[in-house]
């Protein structure tokens, strides 16, 4: 539910923790703890990741967040905040070290095994899918940043409200077209949900779009599973490297 910046300038020093060492092409640990250690708002990340929670027994036994704060917009127009929290229906479930570090070696596919075949056996995992709720006057009135993603929002203030629920009941027919070519996006939103003055979300609204176009090309979104299929997507984009469109005709 949370992350280890809050700020976006910081994301690509982060990363840099997460690659090898240029000169000796071997993960580093001072490359990761450096980062850690001089910027004290990694510490709450920081105790996620080490604490037992941190080696999920696989997809199916993990929950999943939206993490940052976005903004929900009714009928009316009227806009609160909200965060997105996906509940694991089947329990949390996590490894012991010894066990993921066994399973590193001997099956590293353990985890995309486990779920492809839970569903082809009919054992479809769900998440309920929850969400905590701030006006924009309690948001004037906490003691704490509600669009800080190092935090959360305690739920003795803002309970979690159950809205829904996700089912993944089938496997894709191919890897690569339906999950390799996949690119997901908080700039893609549906009318209802607008982003707020959270800082990172600000940043990744502009930075993973520009991602995807430098890996999936320009006309990512014209891809099947990147693209809508039940309505005709109208803009001022044309033409680019690997249009398969009409190129919107002469519109």
């Amino acid at each position: 539910p949370i992350f280890f910046i809050r700020d976006p300038i910081l994301f690509p020093s982060f990363i840099h923790t997460q690659k090898r060492n240029p000169a000796t092409h071997l993960k580093d640990a001072d490359m990761f703890w450096d980062f850690i250690s001089l910027r004290p708002e990694t510490t709450h990340q920081v105790m996620f990741l080490f604490a037992d929670r941190g080696i999920p027994d696989g997809y199916r036994f993990m929950n999943g967040y939206g993490s940052h704060t976005f903004k929900l917009v009714n009928a009316d127009g009227k806009p609160v905040y909200c965060k997105f929290h996906f509940k694991c229906d089947q329990g949390i479930k996590n490894l012991d070290v010894k066990r993921a570090d066994e399973l590193a070696g001997s099956d590293p596919d353990y985890s995309i095994r486990d779920l492809f075949n839970a569903i082809a056996k009919g054992q479809y995992p769900s998440w309920t899918l929850k969400i905590q709720v701030m006006t924009f006057e309690q948001a004037e009135k906490v003691s704490f940043n509600p669009f800080d993603l190092t935090k959360i929002w305690p739920q003795a203030e803002f309970p979690l409200l159950p809205v829904g629920r996700m089912v993944l009941d089938r496997n894709p027919k191919n890897y690569f077209a339906e999950v390799e070519q996949i690119a997901f996006d908080p700039s893609s939103m549906v009318p209802g949900i607008e982003a707020s003055p959270d800082k990172m979300l600000q940043g990744r609204l502009f930075s993973y779009p520009d991602t995807h176009r430098h890996r999936l090309g320009a006309n990512y979104t014209q891809l099947p599973v990147n693209c809508p299929y039940r309505i005709s997507l109208n803009n001022y984009q044309r033409d680019g490297p690997m249009n398969c469109t009409n190129n919107q005709g002469d519109a």
